[in-house]
């Protein structure tokens, strides 16, 4: 299998892609803004799209039309209500571009499809080189506003009061974020973003308490998802990101069944005292 370039060119670029989606997906989790990080890769096909349309590589405009698109979210809201309508006016207002650029080159189909759903192992060199140096600017820019990023995700209220600016760190959070999200779309495609940026934090998030240990299990989750669909696509000749995809579903799903399975059910009783305030449940039982 690693006889062939291009498959050892699929497994470095997986490799990259996959630590840092894993570890900015962690804090994306943890924040809540996972949304943000599935609306930042529609923007990232929008800028795809353009690119393409006035002959630059694809990877360029979606890196930079998601880095816009992240600060724009943060900018226009810090706060969780206000989070989600700046969310959803960047997401509509780039799919209204990215339907106007496919209606004027429409040639560009093949690449579209690509583009939505990943293809891991049409990755050149000169793209892991790219994603390399992508990768390492994510990483270096999150271990430096990690601490009062986690401070502000953890207790807003206190950070604040403790001079700790909110704007401040989401819009630089979302840029981070952003170039993440560029990188995993060229891996498991805008559509399936959630696979490596969203399921490995999750199912990291239920396996360990540690804001740090958390991070590595998350990265190491999605290297070891990716690394694992890679091979099984390069035996079965199905798609790489369906089983990426696959796998990852399929861990968050081992750490969510058995918490499940553990729940005792509530009985109607009990289920009516908790829908009842307080004077008026012991009024009855009286």
């Amino acid at each position: 299998m690693l006889d062939y370039d291009f498959m050892r060119d699929a497994f470095a670029a997986a490799t990259v892609v996959a630590i840092v989606s894993g570890a900015v997906g962690y804090f994306l989790v943890l924040r809540g803004q996972t949304f943000a990080g599935h609306a930042l890769a529609h923007v990232g096909f929008t800028g795809a799209t353009g690119a393409v349309l006035f002959g630059i590589a694809p990877i360029w405009g979606l890196v930079l039309l998601t880095v816009a698109g992240g600060i724009g979210m943060g900018l226009l809201g810090d706060r969780l209500a206000q989070r989600d309508v700046a969310i959803g006016i960047v997401l509509a207002l780039s799919l209204g571009f990215g339907l106007l650029f496919l209606h004027f080159y429409t040639a560009f189909a093949a690449q579209a499809t690509a583009l939505l759903f990943g293809n891991v192992l049409a990755v050149d060199v000169n793209t892991v080189w790219t994603l390399l140096a992508l990768g390492v600017v994510s990483l270096t820019a999150l271990a430096v506003i990690s601490r009062p990023l986690l401070f502000a995700s953890l207790q807003p209220e206190l950070a604040e009061a403790k001079g700790v600016s909110l704007r401040t760190y989401s819009v630089l959070f979302l840029a981070i974020v952003a170039l993440a999200t560029a990188e995993c779309a060229q891996i498991v495609g805008v559509l399936l973003v959630f696979t490596l940026m969203v399921c490995p934090a999750a199912a990291a998030q239920r396996l360990t308490s540690g804001v740090g240990k958390g991070v590595l299990l998350s990265a190491a989750l999605a290297l070891v998802e990716a690394w694992l669909g890679i091979t099984l696509a390069f035996y079965t000749d199905w798609p790489s990101s369906f089983w990426i995809t696959a796998l990852s579903a399929g861990v968050y799903l081992l750490t969510v069944l058995p918490r499940l399975a553990l729940t005792k059910p509530v009985s109607l009783s009990a289920r009516e005292d908790m829908d009842l305030p307080a004077p008026i449940v012991a009024s009855q039982k009286r």
